[in-house]
């Protein structure tokens, strides 16, 4: 298993951070900074917990006011750039600065350039929406891939592990001017931001999205990526529109045979699914052909995820034969529990077919 993710904030990066703190500030003193960062329950922090230790201990060993210590912090920011751990200087802002805007909105834009400001910007949108999403607009615009993305990225309604943005997710209007100007950005890395922000607000408000899709559809190949990408959770749930908009319309002219699955698994192992696919229509039909599996949680009830198999195009009369593996390997973002699971082959959002199957410690 992969190191957790909190151990991005070892003692080697702890002796880093505080040898470039000092570098920039003379006067810094490593023995007490480390001091209080260990202090505690440090080994039993939770990732978030740990970047907020982090900040604390700026404050506590920095005895500077609060634009001077960004200005300390912006010296040691680029040494620990494309790294997630570099969220320790925007979390520094959200924490000691919601009172000082000009400086800090400066510093998030800074900070971002170098890991991502997307988690502290949020208690920003909080305070003063009207004028944070006009700043966001402004980004949107920016030259820099990563506040472009900050601008789309730090108005989702429902980023993972963030805030959620209670006002943008009861009315997502105000984000659509930002994604207009990013509809077609150049740089993947903000196109999927784009998407994602997209669908998170299709959970809420699927009329929007659709009516956004139904315009920029077609205009380019860039903003055609990210719609498929944005309707995703439509798209799985079969939202008629949604399906239509990508010519993934209602079939009843493709038919499930001969599916079968691992009738026992147990837990660390995979399970071995397969079925043909066939068309009986007279004319070429696109298909997206996706599996879902209704997995038993902790309190012993179904709860179903979602997977896409394919999207083809399927010529009269031809089948299609599918065989797919799926782990049962605990992970950190799943843990799997025994019973009666059922996995079920779903075809332009229709279920096709189902079969059940048992999980085992």
């Amino acid at each position: 298993m992969a190191e957790e993710l909190r151990n991005i904030f070892n003692q080697d990066f702890m002796n880093q951070l505080s040898k470039e703190l000092k570098n920039a500030y003379p006067s810094f003193d490593e023995e007490i900074f480390l001091a209080y960062i260990y202090a505690g329950e440090w080994d039993n922090l939770t990732l978030k917990q740990r970047v907020r230790r982090i900040s604390e201990c700026f404050h506590e060993t920095i005895n500077l006011e609060f634009p001077e210590v960004v200005n300390i912090l912006k010296k040691v920011a680029p040494h620990f750039e494309g790294s997630l751990a570099g969220i320790i200087f925007p979390d520094y802002i959200e924490v000691y600065g919601l009172n000082d805007w000009n400086v800090s909105i400066s510093a998030l834009k800074y900070f971002t350039q170098y890991s991502t400001s997307e988690f502290a910007v949020r208690p920003f949108v909080v305070k003063d929406q009207e004028k944070m999403l006009q700043q966001f607009i402004v980004w949107s615009t920016h030259s820099n891939e990563h506040v472009r993305r900050l601008a789309s990225e730090g108005s989702r309604p429902r980023l993972p592990w963030g805030m959620v943005l209670t006002g943008l997710k009861n009315d997502p209007s105000p984000i659509l001017p930002i994604l207009e100007n990013l509809k077609a950005d150049p740089s993947l890395y903000v196109r999927k931001s784009v998407a994602n922000n997209i669908n998170d607000i299709s959970r809420d408000h699927p009329a929007i999205v659709l009516s956004l899709a139904k315009k920029w559809n077609g205009e380019n190949d860039l903003t055609n990526w990210i719609l498929k990408k944005g309707l995703r959770t439509l798209l799985k749930k079969g939202n008629l529109d949604a399906l239509e908009l990508f010519g993934l319309g209602p079939l009843n002219t493709m038919t499930i045979s001969d599916l079968d699955v691992t009738k026992n698994v147990k837990i660390g192992d995979a399970i071995s699914f397969s079925f043909q696919l066939a068309s009986t229509d007279t004319e070429l039909r696109k298909v997206r052909v996706e599996y879902s599996i209704d997995f038993i949680k902790a309190n012993g009830k179904p709860s179903s995820k979602q997977f896409q198999l394919s999207e083809v195009t399927i010529k009269p009369g031809e089948k299609k034969q599918y065989v797919k593996m799926h782990s049962f390997k605990d992970l950190t973002t799943r843990k799997h529990y025994p019973g009666r699971h059922v996995l079920s082959i779903i075809v332009n959002g229709e279920v096709k077919g189902t079969k059940p199957f048992d999980v085992h410690l």
